[in-house]
């Protein structure tokens, strides 16, 4: 009986270190740290924080060297809503042919846009297609368009061109100069040199002069005989 018992208890010993010796070695190759990136992607969703960036990219400076061959091939993921051939049956979203130019949420043989798309205004420009494109829901909150965005400026230009050229054809909008101000910033005033405030003190003061004989407060100094006999000299 004792040699079985040891025989057992040895057995059960060796169990218990092969059991904690794979759980260590389970451990070192299967850990459980926080990964560098949750999740994983699916396509067709932009990424988080990524469409606002996505849409700093003036979209005028892409659409010059844009493939409308690459945008037809985006544009397969749109397929299982839209049509894009002249006279094709509005689906699950309307008919896309020759829409660049229309009014936005109008037309299209009758369909039921949603009242949020309805409200926007104006017509379709390449900005407004590209910022749709970009996100929907935020183009137009509350629209019936489930579809996430295109997250990639690139991917949405070659799109555009495509669509472009199915009806539209409008022309290209030029690229905006290097180093041109961002928009709502034209025409901002400029700080005054030091030289043009300078000049304006001293129009001032010759001003004030003239008026009271006295310079004015902050003025450079200006000896009023000498200020006069100027004025006689003949021109």
């Amino acid at each position: 009986m004792d040699n079985r018992t040891n025989t057992i208890a040895g057995w059960t010993l060796a169990a218990c270190g092969i059991a904690l010796g794979l759980s260590i070695v389970g451990g070192m190759v299967f850990h459980d740290g926080r990964p560098a990136k949750m999740g994983y992607a699916i396509e067709g969703v932009e990424e988080a924080g990524g469409g606002g960036a996505a849409a700093e990219v003036p979209i005028a400076t892409l659409l010059p060297t844009a493939d409308p061959a690459k945008g037809a091939e985006v544009f397969k993921k749109c397929a299982a809503c839209h049509t894009v051939n002249q006279g094709g049956a509005n689906g699950i979203g309307p008919n896309l042919y020759a829409t660049l130019g229309e009014p936005i949420g109008q037309g299209k043989g009758g369909f039921a846009f949603s009242d949020a798309l309805k409200g926007v205004g104006g017509n379709w420009d390449f900005d407004k297609m590209n910022a749709w494109l970009t996100s929907p829901r935020k183009f137009a909150p509350g629209t019936k368009m489930t579809f996430a965005g295109l997250g990639n400026p690139q991917d949405r230009a070659n799109v555009l061109v495509y669509l472009n050229s199915q009806g539209s054809n409008l022309p290209l909008p030029a690229a905006p100069a290097a180093g041109a101000a961002p928009a709502g910033k034209e025409g901002a005033a400029k700080p005054a040199t030091n030289a043009s405030k300078d000049s304006i003190t001293n129009t001032d003061a010759a001003n004030n002069l003239g008026n009271t004989g006295t310079p004015a407060s902050g003025a450079p100094s200006v000896d009023p005989d000498a200020a006069k006999q100027a004025a006689k000299l003949p021109k």
